[in-house]
């Protein structure tokens, strides 16, 4: 990783197709294992792997939800224009280990000193009017309330790990109902940063003596009617846990992450995996 350089002012960089190209081609040079790169008549494929990782990122930078969108776009490319779209849409999925190796190592790179924030925000699959009658993943996704809109959901709840410039270290996908709680050991797994900033709703005494033993320190606002709620709310600390909020938006913005046409939670990953790495690419710029 020698190439890159963390910078949080490179979020704006609209990354052109030749700039991908090189980026990704990198990336698989210094991640891809040897037994994928020479495996059995790879020299056959119509479509390298590192031409679908290329598309894969494009596909996140140009914001487009639908697979089968994006396919008839791709057949303007010449690195995707021979590809039946079955056969895409199985070796995009194909790639999504690597995609997660790739966003790994660039997380070794951050200062382990840095602050994070954990939050989380709904994934709805339909209006709240259909909430009792939708049956997109059935038995996997259920209902939840957004306590932000004050409103009832039928989809997913996306828990994140950010950094305070807006860098995305990991994420949770629950059904909608699993509190907020349940997955901060999930969603610290391999965080070297210790000090956590929450909303309300990581607010418990048990979690915070938990996270202390691990090495961690959290810190959520306390309730107004809570003792020494005035002086422990510091102004400062919650602007900076609201930065997390900023960044929800900047992914809905340019990603449109709240929405999917995702129908099998392999291709729901492979979204989540697409954004989160195109979104952090904008925090890197090549040397």
């Amino acid at each position: 990783m020698s190439h890159l350089q963390y910078t949080a002012k490179s979020h704006h960089i609209q990354w052109n197709m030749q700039q991908l190209s090189k980026i990704c081609h990198q990336f698989y040079r210094d991640y891809c294992p040897d037994s994928l790169k020479h495996r059995h008549n790879v020299s056959l494929s119509k479509v390298s792997d590192k031409s679908l990782l290329v598309l894969l990122l494009l596909q996140a930078e140009l914001g487009i939800k639908s697979q089968r969108h994006f396919y008839r776009i791709c057949r303007f490319f010449s690195c995707g224009r021979l590809l039946e779209r079955s056969r895409f849409n199985r070796r995009s999925k194909q790639l999504i280990w690597l995609v997660q190796l790739i966003r790994q190592a660039m997380n070794r790179q951050l200062s382990p000193d840095t602050i994070v924030i954990m939050d989380s925000f709904p994934l709805p699959l339909c209006h709240p009017v259909r909430n009792h009658r939708a049956r997109i993943f059935e038995g996997v996704a259920d209902i939840g309330y957004n306590a932000s809109k004050q409103s009832w959901f039928y989809g997913f709840k996306v828990h994140m790990l950010v950094t305070l410039s807006g860098y995305i270290l990991n994420y949770v996908v629950t059904p909608a109902s699993v509190h907020d709680i349940k997955v901060v050991d999930d969603l610290l797994e391999g965080c070297q940063q210790s000090v956590i900033l929450a909303d309300l709703g990581y607010l418990s005494l048990e979690l915070k003596k938990n996270l202390e033993q691990r090495g961690y320190h959290l810190w959520t606002p306390l309730r107004q009617n809570m003792e020494s709620a005035d002086k422990h709310n510091n102004w400062r600390l919650l602007a900076m846990r609201r930065t997390v909020e900023t960044r929800f938006s900047e992914l809905c913005a340019l990603f449109d992450i709240e929405q999917t046409f995702a129908r099998g939670l392999t291709g729901l990953q492979l979204r989540m995996e697409q954004i989160i790495l195109a979104h952090n690419l904008r925090y890197f710029e090549m040397n």
